[in-house]
Order: structure tokens, then C-alpha cells, then sequence
């Protein structure tokens, strides 16, 4: 394990391997391709120099740094003990034999226990997670209250234990290190000189996951049979909970996203990093997906990403994206976002973090629908689907809130159009058993039943839960969403899909197999809502708030089961906004090169985003102001909360 960090720009990872797909329910021969973009994603920061200068980069140089501490905290005439605790991903096995090699070096006589065996066996784990994978072939049940001394042994812990606290005389090396998940649980914690933690972010481990490279609980090697369900659902929150424990009281944060580029900082400075992140706007790593309709705009706009042949869905902002920081030092820290849920009110506001506990409640998409020659609406178009109340999520998956949804037109090219609701002469009981026997197997007229609405530039669809909807093709769709799961669980319930293949990443052709529906789901969910009330209801009109000759605010209309307002904000000259010390909001530059988002009590706190970029902004920003480098005309469009 060698390589120091360098700090060069690093626009994108590609993982040729497969990505989970809570996002569409797929079976496992239906995995999409998933890519990271890291253009302009760093988030810049000033740190005291004593932080700055603290973090050290490069596994190495790590490695030895543990090594020294482990050496400045031995008690006299007695081993050291620590414990290095994480998230699954980390490249456990390159660390321990890391270790285990610089210390022979040192002449250091070192044991290193490892989690695994603390665990219970394999089939009691499995029956701890099944009440959460469930039968359902897309879905699971959120475990609510679970911890990792569930699932580990309770008789192997107190053994341990007993010689951590008797080292003088149990334990015969210069030092011992627990390493792995659940290293510093609460039975454990108390007993080490030293506590660390090794952090590790979402898109890499779903790589390791589909890729069947990742190691779970109570194993040394990647288990063959483990799914998605089972992270998702269950070990996910495990690994959260134990992580909040272990982040209370560690001394040293490890950031192990690159195992051959490891970080580390003592939790001081990791904490005061934080701080600082969450005062500004935020920007987070794209991810971008072909799927099953793959157009082609994105491309052309971000077209760095090598092995990218098309697009359809790119999260803009989430709760399942990493967030880039640059304090000055050899190299950026790479971290999940559900660490700046560490730091819930300055995040969200007090009502959202008493209400929703660890969730950020909004995220942004964007649905590419692009083609140079025209392609018939079963190419181009997104699946037909539904999306869950809160009330459906909450008694089906244990979630804390439903998918409301809107779409918001951003580039639209000829022939433009969203699907949504039913025609006011549509036999629902014939379109229900049409997809019935369909099943995405057999081609029926699907117009004949839903509504298909010309769009153009500007427009906002309101999608409350229940209501038949999708992508319509040729245009580009800004998707503003509230966000149901701590986990970044998608829930979209599939109905009808053309019966067509999908993109196979690998083949770089639309042949891999159908997408799976979920019918069972979709038509328990469905509204039936119709033309009309789609008419009436759904089709936002903007409303002027404010503005002068230079600029203005709008408002778009909502109806009362929509948990977020949607604003617009179009400017030449610098425009004052705030978050009122409770909104958390999320914009996206859709007209413009770029803006810059400035503090305006704080103006070092700023950032600049390109077009088609979103950020967050956290609820405790306060007052600040959109400019547009160049004065040229620029548009954001944003989402928030209604109630905070």
C-alpha cells in the first residue's frame, strides 16, 4: 500500500461495473452503469493552518502516522490498544497487511483483530435482515431501530473486552488494533488509547457491490449472494447508527474512499472542516446513468466522461452523492454527504431535523431527452410510473416521507412533450389489465390511454403521488423531488416501459433485458387522475413575487398536498435572496454560464456554479445574493420546503 496524494484535477470515475438499482427495482440481470462527474464539484474552505497542515495524505505516510501515534500513547509497560472502525468499502484487508508490514519494519510487534470474528454466524445475520429484504422482489422495509450489537456476539465482545481491559497481562505485543466495522461499539469503546474512524462514499461501493467485491459483516471475503436489499435496508443503517457513535468519540477521521490515497485528520480538525462546509452552498459529485431511453444532450454539454455514450437520468443533488473539499492541503477530502447531516439545523432547520431525524428531505435530477434525428416515443421517452405518499412509504417501507415530484422544462427541441394523467376517455380497468399481461413483455397502445402533453421551455408539471407520468422525449427535464430515504432509496413503481430493452454498458448497445415493473405497487398507488384534473391542477403557472427592469422573483403555483415551492429567479444584475435561517434550498443554474452564490454578511462564503449545476444551500446560510459573472441574462431555478 503505497502512493502519495496529488492534487490534480480528477473529473470523473467511471465504473464499468453495475449499479444498484433501488432506483428502477431491477433484478440483478438488469444493473445499470453508473458515472461520477467531478467537474467544478470542489468545495473550497479556509481552515485555521493548524488543521490545514494537520491532514496527512497518502497511504503511506498514514500508515506511519498511526504507527507514531500508537507508539506516543503506549502506556508505560503496556500495549497501546486502539480501534479503527468504518463504513463498509474500506479496503480493510490492504490496511491491516499495511500495517502490519510498516510495523515489522519499525520493529514494532503488532496484533490486529479483526471485526469479523466478533460477529455472529453468517445464517443468524441473515435472519436478522430478512423482516427488512422481505419478499417483495423491488423493495424492503427501512430497519428503524436496529444497531450492529444486533448482529454481533455478545460472548466474543466480553472476551475481548476482558483482555482489553487486562492487557498488562492478555495482551503480549506493543500494541493491538480492532479493525473493521463496529471496532468501537459502545461494549468495546472505553478500552482503546486510541479510536479511529474509516469513512468511504456511495458510488465506489456500489462498484464493489455489483461487481461482487464488497465484504460484509462477519466476513473476511466478499459473500457471493449478498443483494442490494440487504444494504439498503438493513446493513445501511447499522453502519449509520454505529458511525454517529464512533464519530462522538474518535480521534482521528480517515477518509479510505482511495485506498491507494488515504487522508487522514484528527477529529478536531475533521470537525471544524465540517463547520466550515456547511456555512456556504455546498456542491456535490454528479452522478450520471444511461437507462433505458439514453439521449444524448448531456453528453454533449459534459463531454469529459470517457466510456459516457449516452444519458438519461444525472443527479444533480442528493443525500447519496460525495462531497469534494479542498482546505488548502496536498489533496481534496473525499466525503459521503450524510456527514453534513452532522450538522442538522445548520442544514435543514430545526423543524426538518425534529421531523425528519438524519434526512435531507430534497434532491434535483436531470432527465436528459435528447436526440439529433427524430426517434419514435418508445425510444425516447422515460418508463410510464408512479411515485408513493407518505403514508404508502411509511406502512410499506418504513420511510419517513413520500416521492412528490415536479418537472421543470429546461431545454426543449421539436415535437416536446410529458406524459401525465389518463385521456378523459381512457378505460382504466382495460390500461390496468393491458400492463397486466404486458408485464413489459408485450407491446400494446399505450396512447390510447395516457395523455401526452406538448411542453415547452419554462414549464412546470406538479406530480403529487398516485398520478401516471414520464419523460415524455425531446426535451431536457430539470427534476426538483422531495427525497424519501436517509439512504437515498429511490421509489418510482414502474407500469409500463414499452416492452423495450435497456442500455448494456458493456455492449454499449440498447439489448440488455427489460426493466422490471412494479405493478403490484403502481396500481394499489394509482390515483386514476385524469386530463382535466392534470389541466386544472398540475400545469404551475408562474406568478411574479417580485422584480424590477433587471430583476425578478416567480413563484409557481402548487396545490396543497406539495410539500415544496418551486421559485424562479431571473437577473442581470446581483439579486438579494435568503434562507430565512430555516429553508434548506436547492438551485440550479438553467439559463447562464454561471452564477456565483455570495453570503452577503460572509461574502468569502461563495461558490459558482455552471450551467446545469445545482448546490445546496443550507438553511442557516442566511442572506445572500445571486450574480452573474458577465451581467448576461442568467436563470436559477430552486426548490424548498415549504414548512421549515
Amino acid at each position: 500500500m503505497v502512493g502519495m496524494c496529488e492534487k490534480i484535477p480528477l473529473l470523473f470515475e467511471a465504473a464499468q461495473l453495475e449499479f444498484l438499482s433501488s432506483l428502477t427495482g431491477a433484478a440483478d440481470s438488469e444493473r445499470m452503469p453508473l458515472y461520477e462527474y467531478r467537474k467544478n464539484a470542489t468545495n473550497r474552505v479556509a481552515v485555521p493552518p493548524a488543521v490545514r497542515e494537520g491532514i496527512v495524505c497518502g497511504t503511506s505516510p498514514v500508515i506511519h502516522h498511526i504507527l507514531a501515534l500508537l507508539r506516543d500513547k503506549r502506556p508505560a509497560g503496556q500495549p497501546v490498544t486502539a480501534a479503527i472502525d468504518g463504513w463498509y468499502g474500506v479496503d480493510w484487508a490492504g490496511l491491516k497487511a499495511g500495517l502490519m508490514a510498516a510495523a515489522q519494519a519499525q520493529g514494532l510487534v503488532l496484533e490486529i483483530v479483526s471485526t469479523a470474528g466478533l460477529y455472529q454466524p453468517a445464517d443468524a445475520i441473515e435472519a436478522y435482515r430478512k423482516p427488512f429484504v422481505t419478499d417483495d422482489p423491488s423493495f424492503g422495509r427501512v430497519n428503524g431501530q436496529g444497531v450492529l450489537e444486533d448482529i454481533l456476539d455478545a460472548g466474543k465482545l466480553a472476551v475481548l473486552k476482558s483482555r482489553l481491559d487486562g492487557r498488562a497481562a492478555q495482551i503480549k505485543t506493543d500494541a493491538l488494533i480492532v479493525i473493521g466495522p463496529g471496532a468501537a461499539v459502545t461494549a468495546l469503546s472505553g478500552a482503546y488509547d486510541l479510536r479511529f474512524y474509516a469513512d468511504f462514499t456511495m458510488q465506489p461501493l456500489l462498484w464493489q457491490m455489483w461487481d461482487g467485491k464488497l465484504v460484509t459483516f462477519g466476513t473476511e471475503t466478499p459473500p457471493p449472494d449478498y443483494l442490494w436489499k440487504k444494504y439498503y435496508y438493513c446493513d445501511f443503517y447499522l453502519l449509520l447508527r454505529q458511525k454517529k457513535k464512533a464519530f462522538a468519540q474518535m480521534d482521528y477521521y480517515l477518509e479510505a474512499v482511495d485506498a491507494q490515497n488515504l487522508k487522514m485528520v484528527s477529529a478536531a480538525g475533521y470537525n471544524t472542516i465540517v463547520d466550515e462546509v456547511v456555512k456556504g452552498p455546498i456542491k456535490q459529485v454528479k452522478i450520471t446513468q444511461p437507462g433505458p431511453w439514453g439521449s444524448y444532450r448531456f453528453k454533449e454539454i459534459y463531454d469529459e466522461i470517457p466510456g459516457l455514450e449516452n444519458m438519461a437520468w444525472n443527479e444533480l443533488a442528493g443525500i447519496e452523492l460525495s462531497i469534494l473539499v479542498d482546505v488548502g492541503a496536498a489533496a481534496e477530502l473525499n466525503m459521503p454527504c450524510q456527514n453534513i447531516m452532522q450538522r442538522p439545523v445548520q442544514m435543514v432547520g430545526e423543524y426538518i431535523h425534529k421531523t425528519y431525524l438524519d434526512l435531507l428531505p430534497l434532491q434535483v435530477w436531470l432527465d436528459d431527452g435528447y436526440f439529433a434525428e427524430p426517434v419514435p416515443y418508445e425510444r425516447g421517452s422515460m418508463p410510464i410510473h408512479n411515485h408513493p405518499d407518505t403514508e404508502y412509504n411509511k406502512r410499506n417501507f418504513n420511510e419517513p416521507l413520500g416521492r412528490y415530484e415536479t418537472y421543470y422544462i429546461v431545454e426543449a427541441y421539436h415535437d416536446a412533450g410529458t406524459m401525465m394523467g389518463f385521456k378523459e376517455d381512457a378505460d382504466l380497468e382495460e390500461y390496468e389489465r393491458l400492463c397486466r399481461d404486458s408485464n413489459n413483455k408485450k407491446v400494446f397502445d399505450w396512447q390510447k390511454y395516457i395523455r401526452r402533453w406538448a411542453t415547452n421551455v419554462g414549464d412546470l408539471f406538479l406530480i403529487p403521488p398516485g398520478t401516471e407520468h414520464g419523460h415524455g422525449g425531446n426535451q431536457m427535464i430539470l427534476e426538483m423531488d422531495t427525497g424519501p430515504s436517509v439512504a437515498g432509496t429511490e421509489y418510482s413503481f414502474f407500469t409500463y416501459d414499452f416492452a423495450r430493452h435497456t442500455w448494456d454498458d458493456k455492449a454499449k448497445t440498447m439489448t440488455a433485458p427489460p426493466m422490471r415493473m412494479h405493478l403490484e405497487h403502481s396500481f394499489r398507488n394509482n390515483k386514476w387522475r385524469r386530463e382535466k384534473y392534470v389541466q386544472e391542477h398540475l400545469r404551475a403557472r408562474p406568478e411574479v413575487v417580485c422584480g424590477d427592469g433587471d430583476t425578478r422573483m416567480d413563484r409557481f403555483t402548487t396545490i396543497s398536498e406539495m410539500p415544496f415551492e418551486i421559485e424562479r429567479f431571473v437577473f442581470t444584475k446581483p439579486m438579494a435572496h435568503t434562507t430565512d435561517g430555516r429553508f434548506l434550498q436547492i438551485p440550479t443554474l438553467t439559463v447562464g454560464k454561471s452564477v456565483v452564490i455570495r453570503s452577503k454578511q460572509h461574502p468569502e462564503r461563495q461558490t459558482t456554479l455552471d450551467f446545469l449545476q445545482a448546490c445546496l444551500i443550507p438553511a442557516g446560510f442566511g442572506d445572500y445574493e445571486f450574480i452573474s459573472p458577465d451581467g448576461s441574462q442568467c436563470t436559477v431555478v430552486m426548490i424548498r420546503l415549504k414548512k421549515a
